[in-house]
């Protein structure tokens, strides 16, 4: 497992969709992920140290973790299957650590609120990274070819 950081989020202009830009914390590598509009703003608003007067469903999340006595060891995401990852958040609950399946959106979303660390096995970033070792310019530009390069059946469906 590769931990990585949210480098940046982005927008996919050809499918209107919003992209995660994942990025190793000690390389240059990058994953994208589409995800939706929701997990987009929940991120968003981490990212700017914005917070809205009442609770959204991942700060529900964190407060019902931490309001069990538990806490967000780490997330993980660790495959793509038919244009879609998956992910895991490990929570620890005293002596036990539970797996629970869950959206990568979604884990981001809520590894940020928690400050717990985001993992990507080395296979899925092995073959669906951007770049090794590019400028941040260098990065963006190839993103945005890798993003030209794509068929509309490469992103799967959408519900937003």
């Amino acid at each position: 497992m590769v931990e990585m950081r949210v480098w940046k989020l982005a927008l996919d202009e050809r499918t209107d969709t919003p992209v995660v830009i994942l990025q190793e914390l000690t390389g240059k590598r990058i994953l994208p992920i589409w995800i939706g509009r929701a997990e987009a703003r929940a991120i968003a608003m981490v990212l700017a140290g914005q917070s809205f007067q009442r609770p959204l469903t991942h700060d529900l999340m964190k407060a019902i973790v931490h309001g069990l006595d538990g806490s967000i060891r780490k997330v993980t995401i660790s495959e793509l299957k038919e244009n879609t990852f998956y992910a895991k958040l490990f929570v620890d609950k005293g002596e036990e650590v539970v797996g629970i399946d869950a959206r990568p959106s979604d884990s981001i979303a809520l590894a940020l609120r928690t400050k717990s660390p985001i993992f990507v096995s080395d296979e899925l970033l092995k073959n669906h990274q951007i770049s090794e070792e590019l400028s941040e310019d260098e990065k963006a530009e190839a993103l945005r070819k890798h993003l030209d390069e794509l068929s509309p059946e490469d992103f799967g469906k959408f519900p937003l």
